[in-house]
């Protein structure tokens, strides 16, 4: 049998509304159907997503299903199906969004044309009707460059900003390297610590254009949606990402901006947690003044002084808790 060209990696939860969309796009993605390879993981969902993913299976012998009896975790989900990829290409979808038709196809052209170890695109948002192109934050299409290049400006959104694994497409060596594996056991924000090891380590990147990926936004079941304690995984993820800069060789250049990135989403999450039940809310706000205990304090009082006033007024008991001046 071919080898594929393509492996997608297609976790989810109880997206039985969504998942025929997803699977169905993916069939439109190459004439030929041996030149992709679908992996898709069932993690723990008690609706028809699995039995809607066996069905695919059987009628399409490059969709290959994995079954979590429990939730893992869309970390754990992914990795597993990152042993399972074939050919010299993967990537990622999530089991409410769906690809127009030949995204893959011109990506894997545009892989084997740049030869460099990933790809990043732009993408659509879907809010009910609406949809709107968010575009990946780097000025230059199509320029193979070292990832290292797109993690600053500090206080401009960069590639580190736009941490969403499934938009782009990477070269098998990236796995190869152990640069293409999630934290285990995270259930949110999995893809921080992610990027800031892809841009670290890998040699090479480009931003290219190609047929959309659509983000379905304001599903009910998405993690970005929930106000539970799995929320809480960010500070485990932020707390990774500071480590991995401060082990860097330009740590003193690098962290200023891990630090902003990890205050601004402390603010963020400081705000959502008032949705949250009081316990939860009382273990992330502990949660988060430990994490910026940890952070140098001339940093965060760099970061501070350019981070707008909302923000500021929100972290600042945190930060006096924590021991730094606001």
């Amino acid at each position: 049998m071919r080898t594929p060209l393509v492996t997608v990696i297609l976790p989810a939860k109880d997206a039985g509304p969504y998942i025929g969309t997803t699977l169905e796009t993916l069939m439109r993605q190459f004439d030929d159907p041996a030149a992709l390879k679908v992996v898709a993981i069932d993690d723990g969902s008690i609706d028809d997503t699995g039995a809607l993913m066996a069905d695919y299976a059987s009628r399409f012998r490059h969709v290959e299903v994995l079954r979590n009896p429990e939730p893992l975790g869309l970390a754990t989900a992914r990795n597993q199906g990152l042993a399972h990829v074939e050919g010299d290409a993967f990537c990622f979808i999530d089991g409410d969004d769906w690809m127009q038709p030949r995204r893959l196809a011109v990506l894997a052209a545009h892989l084997q044309e740049l030869r460099c170890d990933f790809l990043r695109t732009d993408h659509v948002t879907v809010t009910g009707t609406r949809r709107a192109v968010v575009r990946a934050p780097y000025p230059w299409r199509e320029r193979v460059v070292s990832p290292r290049e797109a993690i600053l400006p500090v206080d401009e959104p960069s590639m580190v900003d736009y941490p969403y694994a499934w938009a782009g497409l990477f070269h098998r060596r990236v796995l190869d390297r152990g640069l293409a594996a999630f934290p285990d056991g995270l259930f949110t924000a999995e893809d921080r610590p992610w990027i800031w090891r892809l841009h670290l380590e890998a040699d090479s990147f480009a931003v290219v254009d190609a047929p959309a990926l659509l983000y379905r936004r304001g599903v009910e079941t998405s993690l970005t949606q929930v106000h539970d304690r799995r929320q809480l995984d960010f500070v485990t993820a932020m707390a990774q990402v500071i480590g991995l800069v401060r082990a860097d060789r330009d740590a003193e250049l690098l962290l200023p901006k891990a630090v902003w990135t990890a205050l601004a989403l402390s603010a963020h999450h400081l705000v959502r947690s008032r949705r949250m039940p009081p316990p939860s809310r009382r273990e992330m706000r502990s949660r988060i003044r430990a994490l910026l205990r940890e952070l140098p304090a001339a940093e965060v009082s760099a970061v501070l002084a350019r981070l707008d006033g909302p923000r500021r007024r929100v972290l600042a008991r945190s930060l006096r808790s924590g021991g730094h001046t606001t």
